[in-house]
Order: structure tokens, then C-alpha cells, then sequence
């Protein structure tokens, strides 16, 4: 990926991971626009005030993407979604490994990218939804200081313990389509342990790679 596609990348999963941390669990009923609205204004502003985020703490970031943001990321149904036919393939143990691997991984992208939010901004589409959808998109936008406005959609689903985020749409591009191509590569090569392999090893090159803080 080109530097600047993937400062693009990194602006918009830092605005995805702002929308979601550091909020208080939702009720159920809570509609999934109004959750993610109402958590994206109050955590934008604090992320901003936290000089440790802004000097790249890795343990306070990690700290936070561990305890605020994953309960609202559906990471076991992404890692499913991404692995598409060869899931099913899988045995449970795998299954397990897998989710574990992808569920690191995340963790890693994601406090990365919390690293560097500066001071981008998110618009809201109109939601559009039927009441008794169980899986909707939130429509919104990154708007930059400096740039054109970045698309950013939500794909949420309702369970148990109420909507969470399975998917993420950066430019067009949904995020578990991605990994999917991804992941289907790396099966071909070595089959489902050859993938947690590869993201086992990927993962212990990120927790070696200490969070740059954004530059001024």
C-alpha cells in the first residue's frame, strides 16, 4: 500500500475506534446510529485531551482498545466472515486460535491508529433502517483538516447484549472483504494453521514495534 493510501487507512480506523472507546455499555435498546453518535462526540474530545495517548503510551492505549473498544466490536463474527468457506472447514480448536489471532491483531490496528488522531471530525449520514432489522449501516464521514472527507460506514449487528460493529467500510472498501482475500491466500499456502501462523508472526512483530505518537 502507497504511504499515503495508508495514512488514509490509519485516519479512518482511528476515527472507527474514537467512535467506540471509552463509552458506557449500551442498552439494548439503544438504536445502533443514536450509539454510535452519541459516543463519537464525547470521546473524540477526550482521546484529544489525553497527553498520554498524545505521546503514543502503548500500554495506555492497548489498556484502552482492550477494555472500551473491542465489547463493541464483534470480533468472533468478523473472524468468521473473513475465513468465509474454509470456517466451516476448521476444526473448533482452530476456530479458537483463529479468533484469538484476528482478535490480536485488531488490537494492534487499532491502537495504532489511536496514536495519530489529531483532529479529524466525523459527519453523520441520515439512518435509514427498519425497526426490526437485526443488522443495519451507519453512513458517515472523516472530515480532515487538510484533504478530501474520507467515507466511513458501519455494519452492526443486533444480539444478546445489543449492537456491535462486524464490519467497516474505509473508501468503498469493507474491511472484512479485505481480510478475506487475505486470508484465503494464506490458507492456499498453508491451510487454516498456516494462517494462524502467519498472524501469529505478525502479531509478535507489532507487540515489538512500539506506537508512534503523531507527529506535530
Amino acid at each position: 500500500m502507497k504511504p499515503i493510501a495508508q495514512l488514509i487507512v490509519t485516519a479512518a480506523v482511528a476515527a472507527f475506534s474514537t467512535s467506540v472507546i471509552a463509552a458506557p455499555a449500551p442498552a439494548t435498546n439503544e438504536a445502533p446510529d443514536l450509539l454510535v453518535k452519541r459516543v463519537s462526540t464525547e470521546v473524540i474530545d477526550a482521546v484529544k485531551a489525553d497527553k498520554d495517548i498524545q505521546a503514543g503510551n502503548s500500554r495506555k492505549i492497548i489498556e484502552l482498545v482492550n477494555t472500551k473498544i473491542l465489547p463493541y466490536v464483534d470480533a468472533d463474527k468478523m473472524t468468521a466472515q473473513a475465513a468465509g468457506r474454509f470456517w466451516r472447514q476448521a476444526t473448533p480448536e482452530q476456530q479458537k486460535q483463529l479468533s484469538e489471532e484476528f482478535r490480536q491483531l485488531l488490537i494492534y490496528t487499532y491502537s495504532g491508529a489511536l496514536s495519530q488522531i489529531k483532529n479529524e471530525t466525523i459527519e453523520f449520514k441520515p439512518f435509514r433502517a427498519d425497526p426490526a432489522d437485526t443488522e443495519v449501516e451507519v453512513k458517515s464521514q472523516v472530515n480532515l483538516t487538510r484533504g478530501e472527507p474520507i467515507t466511513l460506514n458501519y455494519r452492526l449487528s443486533k444480539g444478546a447484549q445489543g449492537w456491535k460493529i462486524f464490519d467497516l467500510n474505509v473508501m468503498g472498501a469493507w474491511l472484512v472483504e479485505t481480510y478475506k482475500s487475505t486470508f484465503a491466500s494464506e490458507i492456499s499456502k498453508g491451510g487454516i494453521d498456516g494462517l494462524i501462523k502467519k498472524l501469529h508472526d505478525r502479531n509478535q512483530q507489532l507487540a515489538n514495534k512500539p506506537l508512534k505518537a503523531p507527529q506535530k
